[in-house]
């Protein structure tokens, strides 16, 4: 049980890391050449669609098998294991703490702007989210590579 637990805390994690660096990578540079009016409507559409079942259990599950390998008792667990282990999921806590802190009030206050009184002009929208979201989506990625390498390395070691 330890064994299936740490494989699927690798591929949990392993999937939501993908995600997090395409859209690091491919996504928001491709979204940054939009104009204003583009890129906010863009942003909406896709904080939207992003928090559905799958993506929200992937998200839970880079969490929980990390909690559930730690739990589950390995005869004979090298401490090195335990401890890539456990780092991973601080690692992994982390990035929540960032995108619950951080990513998602900036996704709220974008889809606030879209109907505010005042209206609020998409280029001043744009300009409160863009950099600080791209910012803090960098140091969530970083994160959950982390967690992600780290859980390989228990793996494997």
């Amino acid at each position: 049980m330890p064994t299936l637990l740490l494989a699927l805390a690798v591929v949990s994690t392993g999937l939501y890391a993908g995600f997090m660096l395409v859209f690091l990578t491919g996504v928001m540079p491709g979204l940054a050449r939009l104009t204003d009016d583009q890129f906010v409507s863009a942003m909406r559409r896709i904080n939207e669609t992003v928090p559905r079942a799958v993506f929200l259990l992937v998200l839970v599950a880079t969490v929980a098998f990390p909690v559930a390998a730690l739990a589950v008792p390995e005869e004979g667990r090298p401490d090195a294991r335990g401890w890539l282990l456990a780092a991973a999921l601080v690692c992994s806590v982390l990035n929540h703490a960032v995108t619950a802190a951080g990513n998602v009030p900036l996704n709220n206050a974008l889809a606030a702007a879209e109907n505010a009184r005042p209206p609020v002009l998409d280029a001043a929208a744009r300009a409160a989210f863009e950099t600080r979201w791209n910012r803090l989506h960098l140091v969530r990625t970083l994160l959950v590579l982390a967690a992600f390498a780290l859980l390989v390395a228990a793996a494997v070691g």
